[in-house]
């Protein structure tokens, strides 16, 4: 079975997430959605993704139907005992979540990028425009060498 995980992994794509918290923030049912994902490669590690959905009546009042604002905030955490799958090693990194936050033209991406030399892995969500980037974005961190232990490979 563990075969097979580690199989599925190896060709995983951006990681899917479950909604766990929604907070209304005005009148107009403006809301802030928290959402939780795994990474795929990374057995242990999950983020919690934070960001801002519009309402059909702000929609409808901006004339801006098809965009949501690009803010957003992340925090990824052990969650497990840590086993690192085939991850890009590269300071590029690689999209472990992406969702979509226009109709075409926009999403949000969260990026794991390993810090191989400091043994952490670092996560950034941003949005990813094609007209223009965007500067907001939001950065976590999951040291992999806790108490004196390593992070071990999967399939170990």
């Amino acid at each position: 079975m563990r075969g097979l995980w580690a199989l599925c992994l190896l060709f995983a794509l951006p990681a899917a997430a479950d909604q766990v918290g929604k907070v209304g923030v005005d009148w107009a049912g403006n809301d802030i959605l928290i959402e939780a994902f795994a990474d795929p490669k990374v057995e242990g590690v999950t983020c919690h993704l934070a960001y801002f959905s519009r309402s059909v009546f702000d929609r409808l009042r901006q004339g801006n139907w098809f965009e949501d604002p690009s803010n957003s905030a992340i925090e990824c955490n052990q969650t497990g005992p840590i086993r690192l799958g085939d991850i890009a090693r590269g300071p590029k990194g690689e999209d472990v979540f992406s969702q979509s936050r226009s109709l075409i033209f926009k999403s949000l991406r969260v990026k794991r990028i390993y810090d191989e030399q400091n043994q952490v892995l670092i996560y950034l969500s941003h949005a990813n425009q094609l007209s223009e980037g965007s500067a907001k974005m939001s950065i976590s961190t999951v040291p992999l060498a806790l108490a004196g232990g390593a992070a071990q490979p999967l399939g170990k």
